[in-house]
């Protein structure tokens, strides 16, 4: 399994583009990371769900929809769609021209074997099984009709994986995000289909991220997370809604002890700035509906928590305030270099974090979750720290120094963030 010190961060097409971006805005948005966010840790470029599908044009699904795939039955990019991948190349050229870059390749796939070739029967590449000897056809994904599930108990379908993350690694890809396998709703949850692709990766010679969707992940199943993947979903889709943001904060609590170097739990995609211009499930072409409160709010929980980081944006329309979001140099650092994070605190109409950085400085995030404005207070000793500390607040850059006690005026659904020294 890859070794990640810390939280993966990047961008993922889908809250734009839904299924159905095209090569030249993955590399525009590239272009833009490597210029403007790379030297910030930002490295990841994900091509998000049905990169097969010809005929995709926002975040609609057509069903059973004609996919391209190889004699194999691995699917293939939409050469209408990813002119790069002709004459069988995949995604080859598109990860050499991201890597050219300073940065990283990734691709979202579902989980199993496509329908469309276990009803022609083809073969798995270097067997003599064919598709429809190792389908599931009873276990198929609700919201998308693109795939089977593979039966667990038969030999091919280890090999079935095998081969796709062989082809895969000829690719160069270094991040795969596997839906469909990690919810615990009803046959949702596939750990089966999680310990064969951890193999797949584990044999095919080239370091790949394993991302698990969608959520809520099963608590009770940490361990198989903890064993298998990088990353795994804690909710379902997130938007840009506050009610979903204020759950949130129950995910991160339940979740926050299994946080550990190269093991992240998930709070998905943030939906800041431009998005929505071909992903029509929450409202279409827009900037975010999240006020700047709630975007500082959402960065500082899921940083302080050490969240992986995936913005869904066109980021070539960013604006200022977004792009400060994304190149917080001090937010960043403790995402990438703090340990024991945990909630501290929550009332009806607060909720404070801490956690501790490497050097053993202490982060306090004070948030206000009431619709009102509100003086929050919380005195130093109940975070074990001495009665006077050198602060910096995240967000303001302001300096100075606290007694006893932190006293804040803070907006509604809105954060006060501090790096907290004694030194």
């Amino acid at each position: 399994m890859i070794e990640l010190r810390t939280p993966p961060m990047g961008w993922n097409s889908w809250d734009c583009y839904g299924a159905s971006v095209t090569e030249e805005e993955v590399k525009q948005n590239a272009l833009y990371m490597a210029k403007h966010l790379k030297d910030y840790g930002w490295e990841y470029v994900v091509v998000d769900i049905q990169w097969y599908e010809p005929t995709a044009n926002s975040s609609w699904y057509h069903k059973f929809a004609r996919l391209e795939m190889d004699e194999y039955s691995r699917l293939m990019p939409a050469v209408n769609r990813f002119p790069s991948a002709k004459d069988g190349k995949g995604f080859k050229e598109l990860a050499d021209f991201v890597h050219s870059l300073g940065l990283k390749f990734g691709i979202h796939i579902m989980r199993g074997i496509p329908r469309q070739a276990v009803h022609m029967n083809t073969k798995i590449l270097g067997t003599d099984y064919t598709e429809s000897d190792i389908a599931h056809p009873n276990s198929i994904c609700p919201w998308n009709t693109d795939m089977y599930g593979v039966d667990p108990n038969h030999p091919g379908s280890q090999i079935y994986y095998n081969s796709l993350f062989d082809l895969y690694a000829s690719w160069g890809v270094d991040f795969v995000k596997v839906d469909d396998i990690a919810a615990s709703r009803l046959y949702y949850f596939h750990e089966a289909e999680i310990k064969m692709i951890r193999k797949a990766i584990e044999q095919c010679g080239r370091d790949i991220v394993l991302s698990l969707s969608p959520g809520p992940a099963p608590l009770e199943k940490a361990h198989v997370f903890l064993e298998n993947a990088n990353m795994w979903r804690m909710t379902d889709d997130f938007w840009d809604h506050w009610p979903a943001l204020l759950n949130m904060f129950e995910q991160c609590h339940k979740w926050s002890s299994y946080v550990q170097p190269g093991h992240y739990p998930d709070c998905d995609m943030l939906p800041i700035g431009h998005i929505g211009i071909r992903n029509y499930d929450n409202g279409g072409d827009r900037y975010t509906n999240f006020t700047k409160d709630e975007q500082l709010t959402m960065l500082s929980l899921w940083c302080i928590f050490r969240s992986p980081l995936m913005v869904g944006c066109e980021l070539n329309d960013n604006d200022e305030f977004t792009l400060s979001l994304l190149t917080n140099k001090d937010l960043i650092e403790m995402l990438k270099n703090t340990h024991s994070s945990h909630q501290v605190l929550r009332t009806p109409h607060e909720v404070v974090w801490t956690s501790t950085h490497l050097n053993g400085d202490r982060y306090l995030a004070l948030f206000n979750i009431s619709d009102e404005v509100r003086e929050i207070t919380f005195p130093l000793h109940k975070i074990y720290l001495p009665n006077t500390c050198h602060y910096l607040d995240i967000w303001t850059k302001e300096q100075g120094i606290i007694n006893d006690v932190v006293k804040r005026t803070i907006n509604p659904h809105g954060v006060c963030l501090l790096r907290l020294t004694t030194k």
